[in-house]
């Protein structure tokens, strides 16, 4: 099975006792058959391992910001990771290393990265998840991956029974992927982080936020004013998550950009003739990056699009499928969802492909 991390931002929404759908901030989500909590590394490994005495599949989940979890719930043990804190593993006079607990909150852990004057994660500001969902996810935005800053990740490796401490030259990192991803192996304990002792960002590279910013690509800015802009930009997108605001109640990107070879840009750019040039990027070896927020808008569905059951796209950000209704099923996402992917199929000869994890459900 599945494991998967995220950050419980959303336990006081009142779901079914059974549900999953209490911890994840889309709000959906079947029943576990078993539910257990963790609170330290050492309790996340116990009760893997008696999971797995029991003969059943383990779901990780720290809260559920990036997975999409079926109707029919989860039917082995799902662990609740509650580990928290983190600590100096490493320092020297430009830089410094800081042991994570996989439980942490992200956004906590940046804020506290910031207050402290340690450069590295200001444009990670705002993304909701734990600090054990970063490398899984090799989280990204406005410029910035964890991978640039991991130095370390620390896992239980469920295939040999051991603990192990992953350099990140092993964690096989690549856009929004790991080795971590979509594998049963490896349960994330905590992670080290290298950052740099400045009270200045790293160069800002994301051409949006130099804009916001009113500072060139390239250029550097306090810490504290990156993350109060990255934090209003995010907001204005619906990425920030509030409990009174049905645009936030997402996973965030339900797509990621398409990373396309020559060719299939070209197709692409060909099939686009009448809508003018796709947005994209140029990446290492000659493939290109496009923007998936483009591809769904031009192919039907925009801002505010309606799908079944009360599930829509949010009016705020063509990426984000919401659960508006709060009371909607799986199902319905899942269906939009699919909508989507032929409707930029049919229309681009692109395939989009989804960004969280899906549990017991498929597009």
């Amino acid at each position: 099975m599945s494991d998967v991390y995220a950050e419980p931002t959303t336990e006081a929404f009142q779901a079914g006792p059974a549900t999953l759908a209490r911890y994840t901030t889309l709000r959906l989500g079947g029943p576990a058959a078993r539910l257990e909590t963790a609170t330290n590394a050492e309790e996340i490994v116990q009760k893997v391992q008696e999971a797995e005495a029991r003969d059943e599949g383990v779901l990780i989940l720290a809260g559920g910001s990036n997975v999409v979890i079926g109707d029919q719930g989860f039917p082995g043990t799902v662990v609740l990771i509650r580990s928290r804190g983190f600590r100096v593993v490493a320092e020297d006079p430009d830089t410094v290393t800081v042991r994570v607990e996989a439980g942490e909150r992200w956004d906590d852990l940046v804020a506290a990265t910031i207050e402290r004057g340690w450069s590295g994660l200001e444009c990670l500001s705002g993304v909701p998840g734990s600090a054990g969902a970063t490398p899984i996810q090799n989280v990204g935005a406005y410029g910035q991956e964890v991978a640039e800053t991991i130095m370390a990740v620390e896992a239980y490796d469920r295939t040999h029974g051991e603990i192990v401490r992953l350099a990140a030259a092993d964690c096989g990192f690549a856009y929004r992927g790991s080795i971590f991803k979509y594998s049963d192996r490896w349960v994330v304990l905590s992670v080290d982080f290298r950052l740099a002792r400045s009270p200045l960002s790293t160069p800002v590279r994301y051409a949006e936020l130099a804009r916001a910013l009113g500072v060139e690509v390239g250029d550097r800015v306090p810490l504290v004013d990156a993350r109060a802009t990255v934090l209003r930009l995010r907001a204005g997108k619906g990425m920030v998550l509030d409990p009174a605001d049905p645009d936030t109640w997402s996973v965030g990107s339900f797509f990621t950009n398409p990373v396309l070879e020559r060719e299939a840009y070209e197709l692409l750019r060909e099939r686009a003739a009448d809508l003018g040039e796709p947005p994209s990027w140029l990446g290492a070896g000659d493939v290109v990056k496009v923007s998936a927020a483009w591809l769904i808008d031009k192919a039907g569905f925009g801002k505010g699009h309606v799908g079944p059951d009360g599930v829509a796209i949010s009016s705020k950000h063509t990426l984000a499928l919401t659960n508006r209704s709060g009371t909607a099923p799986t199902a319905a996402l899942i269906a939009l969802a699919r909508q989507i992917r032929d409707a930029v199929e049919d229309r681009f000869a692109v395939t989009l492909h989804p960004e969280p994890v899906l549990i017991n459900c498929t597009i």
